[in-house]
């Protein structure tokens, strides 16, 4: 078949789908499955941390975590994910992928595992010890979000790559559900042994003292999944773009991906070099921010108002789940009670509403396309959060839980079937080979901000249970998906077509489709249609 594009490139774009795409979701999902478990178990844990640790015999009420406190313990590790998601992101274009992806896993392990350990027995030693293992941890969880991406964008075919893509970011999703499982399961297994007092009964010891072991094992369980995949991590190969485009080596690329894939690939030295030479820009170039800046701009500008609103939707979780009844109130129960049913209550939400819109995605990406998914999900978002926002106090009343409970978990559904997902597959795809991790990190990043803005500020509205105040919380949010709406036509479709020919780096495939109107007999199916 004759192609002005490489071999190599053609060869990936158009290899049927195999088991090794399948594994390779599995491989490059883990970061994910990771950060949502840690980010998800969080919540439960640090509800236990201020019974342990901040109870105050003259309150008579249950120990709670301090709002500023409670706000670093949540959010110091978005803050790792920010700078971890730029500094990896641009060590994957300077170094490639393989070589700084498994550095990343072991950031997780090391710190998921010092999470639960604490240097001393006062709360200030062990409230700056989690914070400080947390921001490292969060660190290591943003390498992989751009270096996940990049790798699973660059080894799958065009007809596939949409759902691969967002298979990973699926990983998620079950690291979501597996979040509440973990931490009910273990919950339970101490209450079936020193179950204590409620609190109304007995103050002091309501709080089990052989609680303080259950969030350690909670979060040092974190480490598990990453450390189970770093093996078939380290032996994944560099991708074949890279070592192609961005290395020159076109004979190891095809060696390289001959071994995984059961493709055929010819080396061709010649065409490499003028492929090349044609794609040496830079990102702070006027060349890129002609081709690729509103793409950029809209990666950024849409990342950064979903993830505003999707972190924000975390914190009604505690209004919800008194209103359909799944909680007690904290008086009634011990400490570990309490942990095991706002666990049971996370794991119900997550496996009903979040778990399902990732995998609409997955199945609908390719059909529908990424660019009306996003719209879709940014709409109705809206939609919903308006609705939730204007008719609040009045969603409240325990006749209409169940209303309540429907509009909430549509949020979550449509965000995941929606722009969740679609913000992370479109960064790594629009982009050219040389800087595609980094602009995928600047993507990322932005989408970081937003969850800062979402856990610093808009918090700040939500935590007292102020109807008037989550409100207007609620309408703020439901504007800010409005505008990530608009946004939205700042990027462009993607399906169906190869990674060059979106970001424009096959040049000649590009000028012979200008200078001819008629296909070459022979040629007219090139891989590209």
């Amino acid at each position: 078949m004759a192609s002005n594009n490489l071999t190599v490139l053609n060869a990936l774009d158009t290899a049927r789908t195999q088991w090794y795409h399948v594994t390779a979701v599995i491989i490059a999902g883990m970061g994910f499955f990771t950060d949502a478990y840690d980010l998800f178990c969080i919540t439960t844990v640090s509800k236990l941390l201020g019974r342990l640790y901040y109870y105050d015999p003259a309150t008579h009420a249950p120990g709670k975590l301090p709002h500023p406190v409670n706000n670093w313990v949540v959010g110091v590790a978005l803050v790792g994910t920010l700078t971890g998601q730029l500094v990896f992101g641009w060590l994957g274009d300077k170094l490639g992928q393989k070589k700084v992806y498994g550095l990343t896993l072991i950031l997780m392990v090391i710190c998921a595992l010092c999470s639960g350990l604490s240097f001393g027995y006062s709360k200030k030693i062990v409230m700056g010890t989690l914070c400080f293992f947390r921001f490292w941890l969060g660190f290591g969880i943003g390498g992989d979000y751009p270096l996940s991406a990049t790798i699973m964008s660059e080894y799958a075919n065009k007809r596939t790559r949409g759902a691969f893509i967002a298979a990973v970011f699926a990983m998620q999703g079950v690291g979501i559900v597996f979040a509440g499982l973990v931490s009910m399961t273990v919950s339970k297994i101490f209450l079936m042994n020193y179950a204590g007092k409620a609190f109304n009964v007995d103050e002091v010891f309501s709080t089990e003292p052989e609680a303080d072991y259950v969030w350690r094992i909670v979060l040092m369980l974190g480490a598990l999944p990453a450390l189970l995949t770093y093996y078939w991590r380290m032996k994944m190969p560099e991708t074949g773009r890279y070592t192609a485009i961005i290395e020159g080596n076109a004979k190891q690329a095809a060696l390289d991906m001959g071994k995984v894939l059961d493709i055929e690939i010819q080396a061709e030295g010649e065409k490499l070099a003028k492929f090349k030479a044609a794609n040496e820009y830079p990102l702070l170039s006027n060349e890129f921010f002609m081709r690729h800046g509103l793409h950029l701009i809209g990666t950024m500008s849409t990342w950064f108002l979903l993830d505003i609103a999707f972190y924000s939707q975390n914190l009604t979780q505690k209004d919800i789940f008194p209103t359909m009844g799944l909680v007690s109130d904290a008086k009634s129960i011990s400490a570990l009670m309490e942990m095991f049913e706002t666990s049971r209550a996370m794991f119900v939400i997550a496996l009903l509403g979040t778990f399902p819109g990732y995998w609409f995605t997955v199945f609908f990406i390719e059909k529908i396309g990424r660019f009306k998914i996003q719209l879709m999900g940014f709409f109705m978002m809206s939609v919903f959060m308006a609705i939730i926002g204007i008719k609040y106090d009045y969603l409240k009343t325990k006749d209409h839980k169940w209303t309540f409970a429907a509009l909430y978990g549509l949020t979550f559904f449509f965000a995941n079937f929606g722009p969740n997902s679609t913000t992370f597959v479109l960064p790594a795809e629009l982009f050219p080979t040389r800087v595609r991790s980094t602009c995928h990190a600047l993507s990322a990043a932005s989408g970081k901000a937003g969850a800062m803005v979402s856990a610093f500020g808009v918090q700040q509205y939500t935590q007292d249970g102020n109807i008037h105040k989550i409100k207007k919380a609620m309408m703020f949010l439901a504007f800010t998906n409005m505008i990530g709406f608009c946004c939205t036509f700042l990027v462009t479709e993607t399906k169906g077509r190869s990674l060059e020919e979106i970001s424009g780096e096959d040049e000649q495939k590009n000028e012979t489709q200008m200078k001819s109107t008629r296909p070459v007999s022979g040629h007219q199916d090139d891989g590209w249609d």
